[in-house]
C-alpha cells in the first residue's frame, strides 16, 4: 500500500520510492531495496503500476514506476480496508 500511494502522484524511480515512504513516515518505516524491487515486479505483474525508463533529478538512467487505473482502485480499497482495521484495532485495545 505504501508504495502505491509514493507513486500515486506522480512518477517515481526506486530511491524515490524509499524516500518518500522514509519521509511520509516520520522515518518510522524504511525498505530495502531487497524488497522494494521485487514487490516492484509483483505490482507490475498484478498490473497496478507501470514503469517506462527515464533520467533522475542526478541525470542518471532509471526506471519510474506510476500508478495505473487498476492500482488507483487497489489502493483506494487498500486504503478503506487499513483505516478500518485499525481503527477496530484501536477501539479493542483502548
Amino acid at each position: 500500500m505504501l508504495i502505491l500511494k509514493a507513486v500515486s502522484d506522480s512518477p517515481r524511480h526506486g530511491y524515490g520510492i524509499m524516500q518518500y515512504i522514509l519521509e511520509a513516515t516520520d522515518e518510522e518505516v524504511s525498505v530495502e531495496e531487497g524488497s522494494l524491487y521485487p514487490a516492484l515486479h509483483r505490482l507490475r505483474n498484478k498490473g497496478w503500476i507501470t514503469s517506462h525508463s527515464g533520467r533522475s533529478e542526478n541525470n542518471r538512467l532509471a526506471r519510474f514506476y506510476e500508478l495505473t487505473s487498476a492500482g488507483r482502485a487497489h489502493l483506494a480499497r487498500s486504503i478503506r480496508e487499513w483505516k478500518r482495521l485499525s481503527e477496530a484495532t484501536t477501539r479493542a485495545i483502548s
